[in-house]
């Protein structure tokens, strides 16, 4: 008769213990093969720069039926220096004083928030553009009811945001992309 375990199983039999394997001696060894996760960064990276160099980034905007000036009037100087001289930030349309107040209204850029005043039916600023900045931002919170829009300009790009009624918020952002560019 076989000897059988219960339920069917054979027994546990130890298996021998692990021995890894000599290295490998010789032409080619240690020699690892692929990129891997940091290896394709580091690719991707040098083909952005270079694309950037060599002119292949983002295209500077077609100029505007207002010239070389944005919509504040102020005038653009992007196209001179390199780079923006000046922010504007702009909000038009009504807003009549709710329970709350005025029209609530923030601006800045990821390092320099200021608080604006809306007065009759409009709001601009204009601040000097700083080199490291991340973003610039406009937001501008309706106080109970209204129809507004609010717009920021960077060297010629400009975002733009609408709020009607209610307590609602028009917001408008430009973003830095890491070639100099504004999205």
């Amino acid at each position: 008769m076989i000897n059988q375990h219960p339920y069917g199983r054979q027994p546990f039999e130890p298996q021998q213990p692990f021995e890894p394997r000599p290295p490998k001696k010789g032409p080619g060894a240690g020699k690892v093969v692929g990129l891997g996760c940091l290896g394709l960064v580091g690719v991707a990276v040098v083909l952005g720069i270079a694309a950037a160099v060599s002119g292949g980034g983002p295209k500077s905007p077609a100029p505007t039926a207002t010239g070389d000036r944005t919509a504040a009037g102020v005038k653009d100087d992007s196209k001179e220096a390199g780079a923006p001289k000046t922010v504007v930030f702009e909000v038009r349309g009504t807003a009549p004083a709710g329970a709350l107040g005025g029209l609530d209204i923030t601006y800045g850029s990821d390092s320099d928030t200021r608080k604006g005043t809306f007065k009759d039916g409009r709001f601009e600023a204009v601040l000097p553009f700083e080199k490291g900045a991340m973003y610039y931002t406009l937001n501008a919170q309706l106080q109970g009811s209204g129809d507004i829009n609010c717009s920021v300009t960077v060297g010629g790009k400009t975002k733009s945001g609408h709020a009607s009624g209610g307590y609602d918020i028009c917001d408008a952002q430009l973003s830095s992309d890491f070639v100099g560019g504004w999205r």
